[in-house]
């Protein structure tokens, strides 16, 4: 029996910079049990304080509460930020999340702190960077997070990447996970073998 996924919400804060758009990333403290030391965008588990989950605006509020919580920025209407992707974390593993991620204009001159509790780094990439050090092997990034960096190396601003997505249907991603010669390779919607695997 599948592990019911906990209501989560992330945020991509973008900003342009001389290299192109960027990306808040924060590293998790490498001394948390879960992803310690996996840089991921700002967010978390949704708290009663937040809402309904039924209400969508709820995890908005959440997505903009841990993104201060984590890395002191404030986004000040949090029912602007653009529904991005949903994820759900495969059947198969024993604690499960149901992620919504959203997109915010990062505000003016806005630079990230970390809290030092929860993450203990917080940087400005571009896409391009953040691919590079996930193929150098000199940045934990896991397959949810390079797949959404892959969408937004497709846009050359942050309001490009907004303006797109305020008009496209978010379709909720279930990976499953089949056995491979290398372990286990991590199957989407569309994949051949994906309805075979668990």
């Amino acid at each position: 029996m599948p592990v019911e996924p906990r209501a989560a919400s992330s945020v991509l804060v973008l900003r342009d910079g001389d290299d192109g758009i960027e990306i808040l990333f924060v590293r998790r403290s490498p001394t948390l049990k879960f992803m310690g030391g996996a840089w991921v965008f700002p967010g978390g588990t949704l708290l009663a304080a937040d809402g309904d989950p039924k209400d969508d605006l709820a995890w908005r509020v959440a997505g903009a509460r841990e993104t201060f919580e984590e890395a002191r920025i404030t986004l000040p209407e949090p029912e602007k930020l653009v529904p991005f992707s949903r994820w759900i974390t495969p059947e198969m593993a024993p604690m499960r999340f149901d992620t919504r991620f959203y997109l915010a204009l990062a505000p003016e001159g806005a630079e990230p702190a970390p809290d030092r509790r929860e993450v203990d780094r917080a940087e400005w990439w571009t896409p391009a960077k953040a691919l590079h050090l996930f193929v150098k092997d000199e940045a934990d990034l896991h397959f949810p997070t390079i797949k959404q960096v892959e969408k937004i190396a497709l846009f050359e601003t942050a309001r490009d990447a907004l303006d797109a997505h305020a008009s496209i249907p978010v379709e909720t991603i279930l990976p499953r996970v089949a056995a491979s010669d290398e372990g286990f390779e991590i199957l989407l919607p569309g994949d051949p073998g994906y309805e075979q695997a668990s």
